[in-house]
């Protein structure tokens, strides 16, 4: 561990390599698991202000979930999230013709139609962060599923935090991520010795 301004962040991330593999998980990330995506408290506006312009993208089972639910829940915990079908499936999740899930709020802004990507957890994704009240942790999430995004990013050699780069300076702007790069530089030197 090693702290960037007000983070702690994991070696983990640097240690480690990703890249997603779509083609090989079919976008299992956006169906499996008990939980919606986590959305940032200043999200949540951005997902009721989107939701008209994003609900052309959705199923009727996605569009149906978010009107009865709202375009993200309040968990038991206190948590915000994305809502799910039936338990299941994030409420933005698509699929194209070969059965890949896919975000119907980036397929949105990819259409130029709104100018938020995702939310930011997605974005992410490896990468998990934790707001404390001192500090934030960041750190490398890993998951079954993702086997096969391990491998790829092992093969291309990207580690985690390149593969997560355009998110984290999303997240933690351009001169935090300009200091990971310098940790992850020395620490590359130190295990070369």
């Amino acid at each position: 561990m090693f702290q960037i301004g007000k983070t702690i962040v994991s070696e983990e991330i640097i240690n480690n390599d990703f890249v997603c593999n779509l083609s090989a998980c079919k976008g299992a990330c956006c169906v499996d698991g008990d939980a919606g995506a986590p959305i940032e408290p200043e999200e949540t506006e951005i997902m009721e202000k989107i939701y008209p312009k994003v609900k052309p993208y959705l199923r009727e089972k996605g569009i149906k979930a978010i009107e009865e639910q709202g375009t993200y829940i309040t968990t038991e915990n206190g948590e915000l999230e994305t809502p799910l079908i039936d338990g299941a499936d994030c409420a933005y999740v698509t699929f194209d013709e070969k059965g890949t899930a896919l975000c119907g709020i980036e397929e949105a802004y990819n259409k130029g139609e709104i100018d938020f990507k995702k939310p930011v957890s997605c974005h992410l994704y490896p990468v998990r962060t934790e707001d404390y009240s001192e500090f934030s942790a960041v750190n490398y999430h890993r998951w079954q599923i993702c086997d096969d995004a391990c491998s790829l990013g092992a093969e291309l050699q990207v580690p985690v935090y390149k593969f997560t780069k355009e998110a984290l300076i999303r997240k933690y702007g351009e001169d935090w991520y300009k200091e990971l790069e310098k940790v992850a530089e020395k620490l590359k030197n130190k295990q070369s010795l």
